[in-house]
């Protein structure tokens, strides 16, 4: 299994919501700038997590996105699957047909792996992962950059 920047740019996307949404909206703009993710690649996979009712979408001046329930109640896993990734480590989707349409000897192996990580993934939560030190930890540094960068643009300067 390999698990592509969509499966890991959509969790680092959510997690950084979770981070900022406290009082406004989170912008598309402001997680690309703080999390080094193109902008129209997180146009797609906001998206579809709207799709899949992760997050809601507000729209005008302020707007941007809310997650749509508490961090608590968004597994990891669901943020994955809603970008259509897929834990799954056999070769033949779990359909048992994997050598010339029979099942083959490690089936059963990937399978069950496959079924552990996805058990691993449904039991963290957004909030878990927001308490964790090394998340806070890199929230605070990249907080620290962005009022940085904030403080360089002219006509920024408080009068």
């Amino acid at each position: 299994m390999k698990l592509t920047t969509k499966g890991r740019y959509a969790v680092t996307a959510m997690l950084d919501i979770s981070l900022h949404c406290k009082d406004k909206p989170v912008s598309l703009a402001e997680i690309s700038e703080r999390q080094d993710i193109s902008l129209s690649y997180l146009e797609q996979l906001f998206s579809k997590l709207r799709k899949q009712g992760l997050v809601n979408s507000m729209r005008g001046p302020g707007g941007g996105y809310r997650l749509s329930r508490e961090p608590s109640k968004i597994a990891m896993s669901e943020i994955i699957m809603a970008v259509d990734e897929n834990v799954d480590l056999s070769k033949c989707g779990g359909a048992g047909n994997c050598k010339q349409d029979e099942r083959c000897l490690t089936h059963d192996l990937w399978m069950d792996l496959s079924h552990r990580i996805q058990s691993f993934l449904d039991d963290i939560t957004l909030e878990e992962m927001m308490s964790r030190a090394e998340v806070i930890e890199v929230a605070e540094r990249q907080k620290k950059e962005t009022e940085k960068v904030i403080e360089m643009i002219p006509n920024n300067s408080a009068a």
